[in-house]
């Protein structure tokens, strides 16, 4: 490994690191409010109180500033998804399919510092070579600042957050192997992260997370157990088993013998959330391998797909909640929880909130675990695949309700005219529909059908992009979208001991126009006080390819949302949305109370990355990552 300094800034300022989401922007004009966190807190609510920019003036926000990354890897990178944290008016970020970590002065926008990682093999090998979506920092004083990242070939290296060299005292001069002490093979590990660590007061804790698991050719497959590591030394503190040992709790819920032995993956590849009064850290569990046959792997499968609260100092396992059972949709958790406090029925509760794939918002009493409303466990589809296990039930929440379409009926296929109605109900005539956890079938089903239409498929609804959520209101903002495909799968045979693999089929597009009515992408406010909606806007305007697609001459659309997952951002004023990917290089202002758009913003990019948002020098930036048509880049926006 190898690092260069490239010089640093150094100015007088007052430094409010670690202030709360609540705590009120300082006055003074050299005074800093930070992001010192991936989400902006540990809550990982995405908020910020800055009230610079303001529905009268964020329509005047300009570029301040662009720092690329195109020269960061062994080829540009088009798509990041970073979020860079400001601490003492130093950006810290990632570049590069090589995950390069960079720091950068806050108010200009020029490198100070770059350490590259030289991974070799491990990094061929790594299963998630990109940028990652960031880094993590802790301060053990004036003296001992660090930059916590985990590389594309899983190790996790602790810098020096002032001249980005490696704290020689941590693990072996630097760094720790994360491949060591994995259960599971030692050859051919898949096995790393694009979500940075998150720190617990001492603790660095790390999720792991496998390759694509739809189509492996082993059912026997690392097991991703999460661990902390002493924040000075790199010593492991802690292991937390996602799949079960026999004797510890969840093994009686692997049924077939030997199964929780072979199986693997059950990650967290998510960001993690912590609430550092309690002392815990939530989990977002992925699903086991694999991920949409689990004829190897009969049963509920815990801790796969659960949300898991953890003694941060001690990995101890204070309450767990299975969100899917026995998942083949891979359906695994996909963005971080979102703390929040609320007063459900008039009674203040400190609530944690997971959204998933399915579009369900599960929300439960951070403390204890139990659901701030019943969750039902409901009948749903079995599987006619063979060897399959399908658990009876799944768990649907009574409340919050779903914030986009589930499950597919004739009903819900586009109807903009009769003719492409009829469009549609010709496509689908070899397709299975049906409620939601409508399983995959046989490509080649005895009844002449060659998959189920699954809605929302692995895309989502949510996946990485997430929500955030207001402290002030306890409203949360989910972002999401309508996302169909064709669940099949196909005999292995010699490729992959797991039976059955999955056989990637998009859904049908008839007369060119998506399967699903609109909206293709929403935005919904859900108050967590109450569990109702209180508003639902499409992500943006029409597609142009529909908007101008000739069967739609003389049909007049409302805006239907563009197929993408807006990125989201809430300050004491707004509500701020770019449109994703799949979107235009847009980044709306709402109002927060009702989705009205206070201002459209062009990006000189699509925004591929979250917003964050800090004061530095009396100005208020927001910075996001941009790119898709160039190589990806960092933009920051500010009032003139």
């Amino acid at each position: 490994m190898r690092s260069r300094r490239l010089g640093f800034w150094i100015g007088l300022l007052l430094c409010a690191h670690g202030a709360s989401a609540q705590s009120p922007p300082p006055a003074s004009d050299h005074a800093i409010v930070e992001w010192p966190v991936y989400g902006g807190n540990l809550a990982s609510q995405f908020y910020s109180p800055l009230d610079q920019i303001n529905a009268t003036n964020v329509k005047d926000l300009k570029v301040a500033w662009r720092w690329s990354a195109a020269n960061f890897g062994p080829t540009p990178e088009l798509k990041s998804e970073n979020t860079p944290l400001m601490i003492g008016g130093v950006l810290y970020a990632t570049a590069g399919a090589t995950r390069n970590v960079v720091a950068i002065d806050a108010k200009s926008g020029e490198t100070l510092w770059i350490w590259r990682p030289n991974e070799g093999n491990r990094f061929n090998e790594g299963p998630r070579k990109m940028s990652g979506r960031g880094v993590a920092y802790w301060s053990g004083g004036a003296d001992d600042k660090r930059v916590f990242v985990v590389t594309p070939g899983f190790f996790l290296w602790s810098l020096d957050a002032t001249t980005g060299l490696p704290k020689r005292e941590f693990g072996e001069a630097g760094v720790v192997d994360l491949r060591r002490g994995l259960r599971g093979p030692t050859e051919h590990i898949e096995a790393g992260s694009s979500s940075p660590a998150i720190v617990v007061g001492d603790v660095v804790i790390v999720g792991p997370a496998g390759g694509i698991g739809a189509r492996m050719s082993s059912k026997t497959q690392a097991k991703l157990d999460v661990r902390g590591f002493d924040v000075r030394s790199g010593k492991l503190l802690w292991t937390f088993h996602t799949i079960p040992e026999k004797g510890e709790l969840g093994y009686d819920t692997w049924l077939t013998p030997g199964s929780a032995e072979y199986t693997g993956n059950a990650g967290v590849w998510a960001p993690m959330a912590a609430d550092p009064a309690l002392g815990f850290v939530y989990l977002p569990v992925e699903g086991a391998t694999s991920d949409l046959y689990g004829g190897e792997r009969p049963g509920n499968n815990l801790f796969a797909n659960s949300l898991v609260a953890l003694d941060a100092k001690t990995g101890q396992r204070v309450w767990h909640q299975q969100l899917i059972h026995h998942d083949i949709w891979d359906y695994d958790n996909p963005t971080s929880p979102i703390l929040l406090d609320v007063k459900v029925r008039g009674r203040p509760v400190k609530a944690v909130v997971q959204l998933t794939k399915q579009a369900f918002a599960y929300a439960f009493d951070r403390t204890t675990g139990e659901p701030l409303w019943p969750i039902e466990e409901r009948p749903v589809p079995t599987s006619d695949v063979p060897g399959e296990w399908t658990a009876p039930t799944q768990p649907f929440p009574t409340k919050p309700a779903a914030y986009d379409r589930q499950g597919v009926t004739k009903n819900d296929l586009v109807d903009f005219t009769p003719e492409i109605k009829a469009a549609a109900l010709e496509a689908v005539k070899d397709l299975r529909m049906g409620p939601m956890f409508t399983t995959s079938s046989l490509i080649d089903a005895a009844d002449g059908t060659r998959g189920a239409l699954v809605l929302p498929h692995f895309g989502g609804g949510s996946n990485w992009e997430g929500g955030a959520a207001d402290p002030e209101t306890g409203m949360l903002y989910a972002a999401s979208q309508t996302t169909i495909n064709v669940f099949a799968v196909n005999a292995a045979g010699d490729r992959s001991d797991i039976r059955y693999l999955f056989v990637n089929g998009d859904a049908p597009h008839p007369l060119g126009l998506p399967l699903i009515k609109p909206p293709y992408g929403r935005i919904t406010a859900i108050d967590l006080n109450t569990g109702e909606h209180r508003w639902m806007i499409p992500n943006g305007d029409t597609p142009d390819d529909v908007k101008n697609n000739p069967a739609l001459a003389g049909v007049k659309l409302p805006p239907t949302g563009k197929p993408s997952k807006a990125l989201l951002l809430v300050t004491k004023t707004l509500l701020f949305a770019a449109e994703g990917y799949g979107g235009g290089p847009i980044l709306r202002a709402y109002d927060k109370a009702n989705g009205k758009v206070v201002a459209e913003l062009p990006l000189p990019g699509v925004a591929s990355g979250k917003p964050m948002t800090y004061l530095l020098g009396g100005k208020q930036y927001i910075v996001l990552a941009v790119g898709k048509d160039h190589p990806a880049e960092l933009v920051a926006l500010a009032l003139p």
